[in-house]
């Protein structure tokens, strides 16, 4: 009887510590009407080596019942390159599935990317969800793409070069110049006026929940710095300063990710947290980036999605 009350009680602590919902361990929790498919950000890939982009999201979606799909699109590129990419991979997956469409959920230029398959393709997209979006720009990427000389866009062309290489994913076309374009706030702005849907009227608002079909939702962290074990977190702490003093994950503001239905933008994550990275390393004290993405799908299948 003792060892049982002592079992009982470690699982209610473990449950209330990573914020699990009563029933997100249920069967067909994450099972959504049409295919997942989870698109990465700058210098992003699908797996490097056994590690994956969004670490342990997929398998942690699939055990609920979600058809999913990670796609790998040039690491560092313009928004409508890499979304074209995306575009040519979602009919493939379509094609492969039978689905009529899919639910898109990109991180940080993921978001964007997959925003412009929507906006040209509605007919083939149930959703968008924004993670950390960079739908209003960055002050980071305002201060690279104003500052990076050629020899610095080279680099760049080189790291998501080589990103491609060892994920396997070679012969996509880099260019980190027009990444940088594309991710700043003139680039952003310009590219919203292309493909305006979803995306707030006002600076740190809602944009339609619903537009041409499509559904659009965001969320994001507020915390650039998580967990002292994470060697990512000093690099975002510093890098955040750039914003001075608005809210921010370390790459993105938190009004910049809003989109559609801002489901929070204040998680104590940061840019890498947001996909559970590195490797799982994130703050203890806040809701697994797992379970947010649980979580959303579990919303998109309410919405018979």
């Amino acid at each position: 009887m003792k060892t049982r009350f002592w079992q009982l009680l470690s699982t209610l602590v473990l449950a209330c510590c990573i914020g699990l919902p009563a029933t997100a361990g249920a069967a067909g929790y994450t099972q959504t009407r049409y295919p997942i498919v989870l698109v990465h950000g700058l210098f992003g890939f699908d797996k490097l080596g056994p590690v994956e982009y969004f670490y342990g999201v997929p398998a942690a979606l699939r055990s609920g019942g979600a058809s999913v799909y990670t796609v790998t699109v040039s690491a560092a590129n313009s928004t409508e390159v890499r979304g074209e990419q995306l575009l040519s991979q979602v009919r493939q997956i379509l094609a492969a599935t039978g689905a009529a469409k899919v639910n898109l959920i990109g991180h940080s230029h993921g978001g964007p990317t997959a925003r412009y398959v929507a906006s040209v393709r509605p007919d083939l997209v149930a959703s968008v969800t924004s993670v950390a979006g960079v739908n209003k720009g960055s002050k980071v990427a305002d201060i690279l793409a104003g500052s990076i000389p050629h020899t610095g866009a080279a680099l760049g062309d080189a790291l998501a070069a080589l990103i491609g290489i060892i994920s396997g994913n070679q012969g996509l076309p880099q260019n980190a110049g027009a990444a940088m374009a594309s991710l700043s706030t003139a680039g952003s702005l310009a590219f919203n006026t292309r493909h305006p849907q979803g995306v707030p009227a006002t600076a740190c608002g809602e944009g339609a929940y619903q537009e041409r079909g499509v559904h659009y939702f965001s969320w994001s962290g507020a915390q650039p710095y998580t967990n002292a074990l994470d060697v990512g977190d000093p690099a975002l702490a510093a890098i955040s300063l750039a914003f001075g003093g608005a809210k921010n994950d370390g790459l993105v503001s938190s009004c910049s990710s809003h989109l559609g239905k801002v489901i929070r933008d204040d998680y104590a994550m940061n840019h890498l947290d947001e996909v559970n990275q590195f490797v799982g390393i994130v703050n203890l004290f806040e809701t697994s980036p797992v379970t947010v993405f649980r979580q959303q799908a579990n919303r998109l299948q309410g919405l018979g999605l």
